[in-house]
């Protein structure tokens, strides 16, 4: 059977340890080990944004695990993360939540990748009574649930139009109309009718307002409506696959826009080598880049961070790996704020936690939402995204109007 049919089982799941498949006796099978449950895809649609959300979990538990462990009073707990591939499913993704609790005892829970899966499996811990890190699910709607056991990191889905917006509002010639084009799920629509309400209230009209179905391989129609209306400004609201479409098909068409901005893909490595050129001068909101002035326990610096990642995985990383990283150490500071293993005793250190990481500010509202972390934007210069809003930790200026096709190289 291949994986993409099949649940990774318990033997695939990976002990993050300081040298992985080395070395003395693994701490899985050691006394007092921390077990902890994360279900990510693997495979299906958001497999590669999964892939990158993995390599930050496994970077914070090595890296913890370097460190003697997790310290609760006069004991190290060596930490044991057990992955599930739930296809991208958010259905699957709650089955396996309930296999880690129920059959693999997990004490916690790192959070899957995507807002549907993480919002299936926040019931799933609710009931269980077991804490949940999210830091990869970013619909508000996660957090309008009445739950007391999920914790979301990373700011909500309405800010990334909100930062990409804000940026725009800073170019010359200012923009004044937009285009919003969504995938049908419940993060993409959230940041999208944020899209709407932003722009709304800040003087820009929305020209076109449309969602399309979740799998969808050709937008060619409302991107050619798109394009008779010459929008100052194309938003995107998806993930990474839905991205390269876009762009593909509004290159196909030629259709021009003098800001192209997306809610996830172009912080990714995949975005500029599947588009080569074309990549070019396209905006993205970011929770996080290596530009962030933030310091903090373990990784030190976000520069700090990102050369740790570099070293370990060979590139610079986006914000799916930070974001899961600082998971990770998120919910460790909490286990040692507690003294405790406890489930509960962690999960009110996680409502009454203030400090900042590498990532930025944590600090959760009663809903369990991070209120104190802002948004970034990036922009494709030169074959990579380089930060470019807000103004205090730009590295480069944007570039507007973006280029048109011809003369990107």
């Amino acid at each position: 059977m291949s994986l993409g049919t099949r649940l990774l089982p318990t033997a695939v799941a990976v002990l993050a340890a300081a040298t992985i498949g080395s070395g003395p006796a693994s701490p899985a099978w050691a006394a007092d080990v921390l077990k902890i449950g994360a279900p990510l895809a693997a495979t299906g649609a958001d497999a590669r944004e999964g892939a990158l959300a993995k390599q930050g979990y496994d970077l914070w538990a090595e890296t913890v695990n370097a460190h003697g462990g997790i310290k609760v009073g006069g004991k190290t707990y060596p930490v044991h993360i057990i992955y599930y591939d739930d296809q991208s499913k958010p259905q699957t993704s709650a089955e396996l939540t309930d296999k880690l609790i129920s059959q693999d005892h997990v004490s916690f829970l790192l959070g899957p990748y995507g807002s549907p899966a993480t919002f299936a499996d926040a019931a799933i811990a609710e009931r269980y009574k077991i804490p949940m890190v999210d830091a990869e699910g970013a619909a508000r709607k996660i957090f309008a649930q009445g739950y007391k056991y999920v914790f979301g990191i990373i700011s909500p889905a309405d800010d990334y139009a909100a930062a990409m917006l804000k940026a725009a509002e800073t170019l010359s010639p200012k923009p004044e109309t937009v285009a919003v084009l969504s995938a049908d799920d419940l993060f993409s629509l959230e940041v999208a009718n944020g899209a709407r309400d932003w722009a709304t209230h800040h003087g820009l009209k929305v020209v076109y307002f449309q969602k399309y179905p979740v799998g969808t391989t050709d937008l060619s129609a409302a991107l050619t409506s798109i394009k008779a209306l010459h929008p100052d400004i194309l938003i995107g609201s998806g993930h990474l696959q839905e991205s390269l479409l876009i762009m593909k098909q509004a290159q196909t068409l030629d259709l021009e826009s003098k800001f192209y901005g997306f809610t996830v893909g172009p912080t990714t490595p995949d975005f500029v080598k599947a588009l080569g050129p074309a990549a070019e001068g396209v905006f993205a909101s970011a929770q996080w880049t290596p530009d962030v002035k933030y310091r903090g326990p373990l990784f030190g610096s976000a520069q700090d961070y990102a050369q740790a990642f570099a070293r370990r995985y060979g590139f610079v990383p986006d914000y799916h790996a930070a974001s899961s990283s600082a998971g990770g150490l998120v919910l460790q500071l909490a286990i040692e704020k507690a003294g405790s293993v406890d489930p509960q005793k962690v999960r009110a250190a996680l409502a009454s936690l203030d400090a900042t990481t590498f990532l930025g500010p944590v600090k959760f509202n009663r809903a369990g939402l991070n209120t104190a972390k802002p948004m970034v934007t990036v922009q494709i210069q030169d074959g990579r995204p380089v930060t470019v809003w807000p103004p205090e930790i730009a590295t480069a200026k944007a570039i507007y109007p973006t280029p048109g096709w011809k003369e990107r190289k």
